[in-house]
């Protein structure tokens, strides 16, 4: 007689839990060599922090276990239960969650510290399942748009009251699951857009075109506008002439305009950019008026947003972002050199890691780490330990281990019989991606330091059961898939 055990562990992904299983190994003993102290090899003491994490690692597997157990469709009946449950939790969490380093984040529960941002992501990952998946669901809708933007938004806008900005930012993550169900390729495009206007405006705002007083900033971005402009009505209408208008008529005044500067009397270019995009806007609506075409509306719309974004990038930078939060940000764009203060971490990270060449320092025999040369080097920054210990080739090993992790839960989700599984699964891939990129960028210091674990090697148990709940859940509900067929 077959079970429905039995069945479980036939159909359970192995591949995954085996990748699972060797990132979990792997980040323990990085965590040993990030924490150990000369003479201490007692890893499995629990006043230790290898020890706690090697706990931690325990009641992942139990946990893991048990949601292996439950039935695959609770988490489909459940889901908006769920949802709702976490979100209560994040807004408690305002008020009584003790401050720690400026962060109101963290609930103690006795001798543990949880984190209740970390369990929020698979919450929101399955009401975005549950909500696609449902029968009347079309992203195309307006309405069933705007429900999804308020399901990812919503723990965001929560997560930021409590100060913990870079957690927050991960759902961001969740974009790219609803681009691969469907939503406009401009929406991904206009996200992708913000970010480069905000890096080009910001960079180069105090840099001068020549002897002008023209701000490179604006200009290239004003630039970009206008030629995206041309470049979408190209895409969607496939009509050349008000591509040439917009973006020819552009190059030709702009050059004329540069040749007065230049030459005969200095002004501000920025200036002559703001006539033409309005005329560009005026123009599109023009021929959205005449063609009874919307799709040149919308190109209006994203020009104007794109101008309105740039300026309010400015006033978000100086009066929303906090002072450090403004000097990772420019010691990342290199707009300051911070070695002693913000830019202490990624400078030591990148000196550790260096410092491990082709093969490494060998376990436990790393100087930047064991000497404490790293902060936080055994929590957001633990990659630069596997950088010094293992070398290159350790750390290549354990990019490839991400890499097949990645892979190998998009084949999973590529076959799931329901967009409930498919949904949930794409928002694990997203997850773990958005977290492998940031922190590995921020500890190479190519991306801003904002705070975010390295699922499975950051020390910590909340980001821990919180990435394991994620992928167990999927595992379960995979395993279950042929019910669903």
């Amino acid at each position: 007689m077959v079970t429905r055990s039995d069945n479980l562990w036939k159909t359970l992904d192995w591949v995954t839990i085996l990748l699972y299983l060797l990132l979990i190994i792997a980040g323990w003993f990085s965590v040993c060599g990030a924490s150990y102290d000369y003479g201490d090899r007692d890893f499995l003491d629990f006043s230790t922090r290898a020890g706690k994490q090697f706990m931690w690692i325990i009641c992942s597997f139990g946990l893991g276990f048990v949601l292996l157990m439950l039935e695959d469709r609770m988490y489909d009946m459940f889901a908006y239960i769920i949802y709702v449950g976490m979100i209560l939790l994040l807004i408690v969490t305002i008020f009584i969650a003790p401050d720690v380093k400026g962060s109101r984040s963290w609930l103690q529960l006795g001798p543990v510290s949880l984190q209740p941002a970390e369990f929020a992501k698979f919450a929101t990952a399955l009401v975005l399942a549950k909500y696609i998946n449902s029968y009347s669901f079309n992203i195309k809708k307006t309405k069933c748009f705007l429900l999804l933007l308020a399901f990812i938004m919503l723990p965001m806008v929560l997560i930021v009251l409590q100060k913990e900005t870079g957690s927050a930012l991960v759902y961001l993550a969740f974009f790219l699951v609803l681009y691969r169900e469907g939503m406009p390729g401009v929406v991904l495009f206009s996200g992708v857009c913000a970010v480069v206007y905000f890096v080009v405006g910001i960079r180069f705002d105090q840099v001068y075109i020549a002897d002008t007083p023209t701000p490179i900033g604006e200009f290239a971005v004003l630039s970009m506008v206008l030629l995206f402009a041309g470049a979408m009505v190209w895409v969607y209408k496939k009509k050349w002439e008000p591509v040439r208008n917009i973006i020819g008529g552009s190059l030709i005044v702009m050059l004329l305009a540069y040749c007065i500067s230049e030459y005969i009397a200095p002004f501000n270019l920025v200036w002559v950019q703001w006539l033409l995009c309005v005329v560009a806007v005026g123009y599109l609506l023009f021929l959205s008026l005449r063609e009874r075409q919307k799709a040149y509306l919308l190109i209006s719309l994203f020009a104007v947003g794109s101008v309105c974004f740039l300026y309010s990038s400015d006033y978000v930078f100086d009066n929303i972002l906090e002072p450090h939060q403004q000097i990772r940000i420019k010691v990342v764009l290199g707009m300051e050199e911070d070695l002693t203060g913000a830019g202490y971490n990624v400078n030591q990270s990148k000196i550790a890691i260096g410092s491990g060449g082709l093969t490494g320092k060998g376990f436990l025999n790393g100087t930047q780490t064991k000497l404490k040369y790293v902060p936080e080097q055994d929590t957001d920054f633990i990659f630069c330990t596997v950088g010094e210990e293992q070398g290159f080739a350790g750390s290549a090993i354990v990019l490839l281990l991400f890499l097949a992790l990645i892979l190998r839960l998009i084949t999973v989700s590529e076959r799931q019989p329901s967009a409930f599984g498919r949904v949930y699964g794409y928002s694990v891939v997203s997850i773990f991606l958005f977290h492998v990129f940031i922190n590995i960028g921020m500890v190479l210091g190519l991306t801003p330091v904002i705070g975010i674990p390295l699922p499975f090697f950051s020390y910590g148990g909340s980001s821990l059961w919180g990435f394991t709940i994620l992928l167990f859940i999927f595992l379960r509900i995979d395993a279950g898939r042929s019910r669903r067929l």
